[in-house]
């Protein structure tokens, strides 16, 4: 019989294996000596435990499932407890209890990390979902599209939730893509209608422009194609391929006008400089006349003056204001020394000045003798009020008395 610390052979060849259940049969051995059993079960247990070693380095350094581990576990387990190897069984027994608990804690540890990943995943895509209802109703087409767009990329990068949840999600996602997708077709169908509306509108401008642009009648034809700008701007775009075109011809039209027009008024414009310059010398000639010293001298010289003025003819617009401005201002100067002199000369209006200043002055005195008489019983209220009215009386006194001077004074 041959034996060690954790197995033996009797002599009939059946080899034991000691454990704390007490021995346990390994099997039998007939085909040599009994070391050589021993020695043969034992290397049976290094296998085991060579499989262990590695199961245990799978656990601790791979992604291996629980399930794939657990079925490894159970498959030495099941090796372990059939006791066909010698050894300390025992020991593989819980170096497997323990890994089972690894298993375990590394099954709680990724339950929980997929629950993490799930909640994530959720905040992640209602997220989603809430800016995809968001730009559902944007008017920034493109933006919001290409945006829309990303969206998609990014919910396919995350991860799937529960079939139910996932659903409802992407039941809303899609919902709002498609809310989009129908607002921009309805809106570009639309801009479409509005375009060839815009086309239609356009043409008929152009055709109009095209008929104006050989006229002559310059003042009310560029009025006309000012109305026509403005009408243009209102129509809108037409569409892309038809807009440059419809521009050039409109435009095109617009330039024979005004270039022919511009043509007209540059000989127009040399006359009218050359206009300018003799009013000039007429309106200096004018306001020699100034300060009028002989009223009908002057008068006369004048008349001569303006009919030379009048048969020059027009001058350039912006100069018109300042030269004619001269000329009125000489045209006043006579005409206020008639003005003068006819009041000077008018004995009707000299007695209207002469009585109308005697009757403020009667008022005046009078209102000046009932403050005195208020300030003598002592009522300073009504000679205040009094006060007040003189002194409204009195400036009417002075504007009728510089009146009178007018006419030489009073007599």
């Amino acid at each position: 019989m041959s034996s060690d610390p954790w197995g033996r052979v009797d002599e009939t060849g059946t080899v034991y294996v000691r454990t704390a259940d007490g021995e346990q049969v390994v099997g039998s051995w007939q085909a040599g000596s009994p070391e050589e059993a021993l020695a043969y079960f034992e290397r049976k247990y290094d296998g085991l435990v060579v499989e262990i070693d590695l199961l245990e380095r799978r656990v601790r350094t791979t992604d291996l499932s629980a399930k794939d581990a657990m079925t490894a576990i159970d498959h030495l387990r099941q090796q372990v407890d059939e006791h066909h190897a010698v050894g300390d069984l025992d020991a593989l027994r819980k170096r497997l209890d323990k890994l089972v608990e690894v298993v375990e804690s590394r099954r709680e540890e990724r339950k929980a990390q997929k629950a993490r990943q799930s909640d994530e995943a959720r905040q992640a895509k209602e997220k989603l979902v809430a800016e995809a209802e968001e730009l559902a109703a944007s008017e920034q087409w493109r933006a919001a599209g290409e945006r829309l767009r990303a969206l998609v990329d990014i919910w396919k990068g995350l991860p799937r939730l529960d079939r139910k949840a996932d659903d409802e999600l992407w039941h809303r996602f899609s919902h709002a893509r498609s809310a989009f997708s129908k607002r921009r077709k309805a809106h570009f169908a639309s801009l479409d209608a509005q375009r060839e509306e815009s086309r239609k509108a356009k043409e008929k401008l152009v055709a109009e422009a095209e008929s104006l642009s050989n006229s002559t009648d310059w003042g009310t034809t560029a009025a006309r194609y000012r109305e026509l700008m403005q009408e243009w701007k209102a129509a809108g775009r037409a569409q892309r391929e038809h807009e440059d075109d419809l521009w050039n011809r409109f435009r095109g039209a617009q330039d024979v006008f005004f270039q022919a027009r511009g043509e007209v008024f540059a000989e127009r414009d040399a006359e009218q400089r050359e206009n300018l310059t003799r009013k000039e010398e007429l309106a200096v000639e004018a306001e020699k006349l100034l300060p009028v010293s002989d009223l009908k001298a002057a008068r006369s010289a004048f008349r001569s003056i303006n009919e030379r003025w009048e048969a020059i003819g027009h001058v350039p617009r912006d100069a018109r204001p300042k030269i004619e401005g001269r000329m009125h201002a000489v045209e006043r100067a006579i005409q206020e020394a008639e003005e003068a002199e006819w009041r000077r000369t008018n004995p009707e209006a000299r007695a209207r000045a002469a009585g109308l200043t005697g009757q403020l002055q009667d008022a005046v005195d009078k209102l000046q003798k009932q403050i005195d008489a208020a300030r003598a019983a002592g009522n300073d209220a009504k000679a205040d009020k009094l006060g007040r009215e003189l002194e409204g009386r009195k400036a009417l006194l002075d504007q009728a008395l510089k009146g009178l001077e007018e006419f030489g004074g009073q007599q």
